[in-house]
Parts: structure tokens; sequence; C-alpha cells
């Protein structure tokens, strides 16, 4: 099936590309491009990052010693759904109809039909491209859920549909379902029995593991017959594997986005990997994960792209709130120094391991302490195979390719990066200064007016340089930088975007305009 695929898509890319350039010899140049993105993976998790780490990472460590760390790299978001918008769209997804918390596996896709991502962007520019893992952006199903689905018939608003010529995955977390595996358009199994969590032995896990039932409780998702979650890792890998195999073959660069389902519960570590690290089964979870990511680098190698393949490694958010037992118990700090974990505001939250290598370009060791934002892929992508970008795309998105070529590079230090949590509440980052909006900033983002206390402080200031794990308020020392962010997030909600260009739309919830309290 990928085979077929691959080779039609080879065929008409190869006649645009002799269109466009007169030969394919110049699209060949350009780089592969593999972003690896785990799920739920605290900044400790990385042994490159995190020398006192209770499991070993090898393969990312290769990442981040072979190419350049960004030390103080966020998602988007505090959790998966707006992340992973924002990842692909180069645009904060508090700008579209979601506000707070996160979609499921049914339903509208929330990146629009006509809004780039960086599938369509290499489309356009002469790429074959692919996705391999978890979506969690919503596709549409034929049917209700428990009532009259039709799995033959194609699904709706998936990967093909944005960007992508081929997709093999999942379509959210393995906690919402729809528990089977998709290709393409279709479903390949139908996921016509019944499962719920089942609880581990390790304190805040579980499984989803058989015996399914073929009648829906409460609290049941939708699971095909076959499907093991121990399996999923495994399965998406080699599918990964088998795609740089063939994509390789064709003559043209790819495109190869590879969401994985862990460390994101449930733990379902693959028996191989059982019992063989020293932080319990979230360590042997990560041990596997990191196995799975070697599998995708030997399989540049083996094919002899390594040197001009882009390898983006990141997470869409901070550790689960789990990292507190494995804090606890194995002495093992997932979130390193950071405040928080996943849903927060604070740092725990949004701040991730940020790994790049391209040894045709970046020098390896290299190190970047500029604050930067998962939005920023698309930009810098663009940049690297030299497309220009619309106004109406990437609003939120900054080129790191400077970077990427000069670790000390100062472009772009002081530009303001905005975080998101799970609640709706926003902060912003600017230079050496962190403002988190924990009042009156959650969920439409409508002001919410209220009178404080006598001494009491709004918002938490915080200096990232001197204080990164967020232990001082600063609030009152510093009243016009209080004055000065607030005013400049106001700027960034009301044009649409943080970047030069024209303003922007985006969906709101009857108001019109945002404007922070006056703080004086």
């Amino acid at each position: 099936m990928i085979k077929s695929k691959i080779a039609s898509v080879f065929v008409l890319g190869l006649l645009v590309s002799n269109v466009m350039f007169g030969q394919s010899k110049q699209a060949i140049q350009k780089p592969n491009i593999v972003i690896i993105y785990t799920d739920d993976q605290g900044y400790g998790d990385v042994g490159a990052l995190n020398p006192e780490a209770k499991f070993k990472t090898p393969h990312m460590d290769k990442i981040a010693n072979e190419g350049i760390i960004f030390t103080d790299g966020h998602s988007s978001d505090a959790v998966c759904t707006p992340s992973r918008y924002s990842l692909l769209t180069g645009r904060y997804s508090w700008r579209t109809s979601l506000k707070e918390n996160v979609l499921h596996a049914d339903g509208p896709c929330l990146i629009e039909k006509d809004r780039m991502t960086i599938g369509s962007l290499l489309q356009a520019n002469g790429y074959q491209t692919a996705m391999v893992g978890k979506w969690h952006l919503q596709m549409e199903f034929v049917g209700e859920r428990g009532k009259d689905r039709d799995w033959s018939k194609p699904f709706k608003e998936g990967p093909i549909e944005h960007g992508f010529d081929y997709f093999f995955g999942i379509a959210a977390s393995m906690n919402y379902g729809i528990l089977t595996y998709l290709e393409n358009d279709r479903v390949l199994e139908a996921p016509n029995l019944w499962t719920k969590k089942k609880m581990d032995v390790t304190p805040r896990t579980y499984r989803m593991t058989p015996p399914y039932q073929d009648h829906r409780d409460r609290g049941f998702v939708e699971v095909a017959p076959s499907f093991n979650d121990e399996l999923v890792l495994e399965t998406l890998a080699n599918k990964a594997v088998e795609y740089i195999d063939e994509a390789s073959k064709q003559g043209k660069p790819f495109f190869l986005y590879l969401p994985l389902t862990s460390p994101h519960l449930p733990h379902a570590t693959h028996p191989d990997f059982q019992g063989k690290s020293d932080c319990g089964n979230y360590g042997d979870f990560m041990q596997e994960t990191d196995y799975r990511v070697g599998q995708v680098l030997d399989a540049l190698q083996a094919n002899g792209i390594k040197d001009n393949t882009l390898v983006i490694f990141s997470s869409d958010n901070g550790a689960e709130s789990n990292y507190i037992y494995q804090r606890d118990t194995y002495n093992h700090y997932s979130n390193l120094i950071f405040k928080g974990g996943k849903r927060d505001i604070y740092e725990g939250g949004h701040r991730v391991p940020f790994l790049m290598r391209w040894p045709k370009t970046i020098k390896a060791g290299g190190v970047v302490n500029t604050p930067v934002s998962q939005t920023d892929y698309l930009a810098t992508i663009a940049d690297i195979v030299g497309a220009k970008l619309p106004d109406t795309a990437a609003e939120d998105s900054y080129s790191l390719y400077n970077y990427m070529k000069n670790p000390t590079s100062e472009l772009d230090k002081d530009r303001p990066v905005i975080h998101h949590s799970f609640t709706g509440h926003f902060a912003i980052r600017q230079g050496q200064w962190k403002l988190n909006m924990l009042r009156g900033s959650g969920g439409s983002l409508e002001p919410v007016i209220f009178e404080p206390k006598a001494g009491e402080a709004i918002y938490e200031l915080y200096d990232m340089v001197n204080d990164p794990g967020e232990t001082k308020n600063l609030y009152f020392e510093h009243p016009d930088i209080v004055k000065a962010m607030t005013k400049r997030i106001s700027e960034i909600i009301n044009t649409g975007r943080s970047t030069e260009g024209k303003s922007q739309p985006f969906v709101t919830h009857n108001w019109e305009q945002v404007t922070w309290m006056n703080l004086n």
C-alpha cells in the first residue's frame, strides 16, 4: 500500500518538479525532514539534558550530541491537541475555537480546510510527505459512537487532507479511542468492541488491554478485536522505517512526521523492554521509546541519507502528573528543576526536549539558550526550502534556520513567546522575563474584571535567567515590565499574529478585542 502510494505521488511530483525547475535535480538537493514528536515527555527525560536520569536514552542523546540543543524550547501549549495544531501550522491554537482542554478522536478537524501546514508547504515544494502515528486533531468517521457506525467507509479530515500523501496511525490518545489502525482515509480493522482503562499495579497508571466486550458501558471506548496496546510503538516504528526505506529510493526529498504515542498513558511497554530500567514501568516505556527513535536513525544511516536529513525531536508538553511518583519513588526528575508538569502554565508544562540534527548544516555540539517555540518549525522549514510564506500562514512562526547555522546568533533573542495551559490561561515570555497570567485570562481569553485585595499580586513575574524554577514572584518589584508585557500580549492577541505581517482574524466568543487589566 505504501509503495504504490509513493510511486504514484512520485510520478505526479516529478512532472510538477520538471515544470517548476526544468529538472528534478534541484529538489533532490533539499534535505529530507523527519519530525519525531513524543507524547508527555518531560525535559528531564533525555539523558543528554539530565545526566541523573534513571533510564538510558542513547538515541535521543545521539540527536543532541550530533546536533543542536535548544535549552529554552517550548511546546505551544501544555496539552496535546493544541500543541499539534501549532506545530503543523505555525499558529497558536487559541486563535481557533479551542480555547482550553483538548479534542477527542471523532469530530471536525481543528486545522481549517484552507490553512497551510508543514505538509502542504512541502508538497508544494517537491516533497513526498507522510505521517505515521497519533493525529489527535479530530477526524470525522461515518456514524455516531455506539450507534450506526460504518467502518467500511472512508473517514474525512484526516492527515491526507492536510498535507500528507500517506498516513498510517491512530486517531487520538489511547485513552480516548478509536483504538484501531488507520491507513490514508480507511479503517483497517473495525473497532466494533469496547474497552476501558484497566488499572495497573503502578500507581496512577493503567492499560487498555483485553478482555474486550461487545456492548458499551459508561467510560468504554471503541476498540478493534486484535488491537494490542503493548505493540503500538513497535508497529509505528516499523511502519516509519518501511516508509524511509521506500521513500529514499524515489529520488526526491521526503518529509516524515512521526508523532509517537509514548510516554503518554497507558504505559504499555513492549514485553522485550519490561523491567529493563531503574525507573519502573515509566522508565521501561521511555527506554522502549528511545529504541524506536533509534530504529528511525538507523534507517536514515542504512539508506545513506543521514547527512542531508534534518531530524527534529521534541514533545507535545511536559510530563504527566505521575512525574511526582517517579520523583519520590525512583529519584527521577522528569521535569528537572522546572515547576509543574503537563497542563500547567509553569515551565514544567511546556518546556520540553527541543533537539535538531542535520550533519550537512548543523555543527555538532551547538547550544541555543534563546526562548523558542514549536510554532517556529513551519517558518524554519520554509526558510530552508526557500519558500515565501503568505500573511495567512505561520502567523506565530519565527525561522530558527539562522540559529541552526550559528548557535551564538542573537537574532530575535527578544521575540515574544506565548505559553498556554489546559485551563486556557496564558503566560508571555520575552527575553529574561516571564509573566504568568493566572487570573483574568482563562477559558475564552475574555478578561475577567475583579477587585484584588490590598497587596495581592494579580499575576506572577519571574526572571527566568536567574530563577528558572519560578520560585520568586517579582510582580511588585517591576510594575513597568508587567505593564509592557500585558500590552504586548494584548497586541499579539488582537492582531492575530506575533510576527510581522497583515493582521489576521481569529475565532472569538462574542467579544471583539482583548484588553488586559490596567495594572498601574
